[in-house]
């Protein structure tokens, strides 16, 4: 990845430099649009951030820790965790549900990780960006060489992921805003529409929209965007 691709950061800063690069990284990752979009920042601005880290991607575990990669930097990333996706993982994973890092020191030396070993990936650093009862989202660094992921590097991934999981909160609130208003758009659309088929109010149009998802055991919102699709190709 070049690192003249976030021209204001500077790459692994240190001191007051590391302030102001999680500020731009900051604004960055809050001018995003998605989760999705703010995801693909996150791995690109981690591999600028975190000292010693050449990789990234971000994935969700489940309770199972099965695997299943949202976001990657690059091809080495997306194979190396293409080949645990849907697996059970080793116990590196695990740690991640009692504790916010999980690291690799050398994958040619640590049980399991052959996978990562056979594509050059020595060192891994993981740290929890979500978690419920459910599931986690973590973002993992990668490194070339053995060792690369010290306490500092830790310290510095653990800022940088706090900012990341504000972020993301508010990428997803407003996603849910923005379904939320599509949907009562929707909604009042086929409450007009049976308005004037039927020759009824709205009150009465609404009703008979939710008795027909509840008969029908469909969501309200996929039903009223049958019958708007419907009429409008009518």
């Amino acid at each position: 990845m070049a690192a003249s691709e976030f021209p204001d950061l500077p790459r692994f800063p240190v001191g007051f430099e590391l302030a102001e690069a999680l500020t731009v990284a900051s604004q960055q990752l809050h001018e995003t649009l998605t989760p999705h979009s703010t995801l693909r920042t996150a791995v690109r601005l981690a591999v600028h951030l975190m000292p010693g880290a050449e990789h990234a991607g971000i994935s969700e575990i489940d309770r199972g820790n099965k695997l299943r990669t949202l976001a990657w930097t690059d091809e080495v990333v997306r194979s190396a965790e293409a080949r645990h996706e849907g697996r059970e993982q080793p116990g590196h994973w695990e740690q991640l549900w009692t504790s916010p890092v999980a690291r690799i020191a050398d994958s040619e030396a640590d049980g399991g990780w052959d996978v990562l070993s056979a594509l050059g990936l020595r060192s891994a650093l993981s740290l929890r960006l979500r978690a419920d009862r459910r599931r986690l989202t973590v973002l993992t660094a990668y490194a070339r060489k053995p060792g690369v992921f010290d306490e500092d590097a830790t310290r510095i991934g653990r800022l940088f992921t706090a900012h990341v999981s504000i972020a993301l909160d508010s990428a997803t609130v407003r996603e849910q805003l923005t379904e939320a208003m599509h949907t009562r758009d929707l909604i009042g659309q086929a409450t007009g529409i049976l308005m004037e088929r039927q020759g009824i109010d709205a009150a009465a149009a609404f009703e008979s929209l939710v008795r027909a998802s509840q008969r029908e055991n469909v969501k309200l919102r996929d039903l009223a965007r049958r019958i708007v699709g419907a009429h409008n190709t009518a």
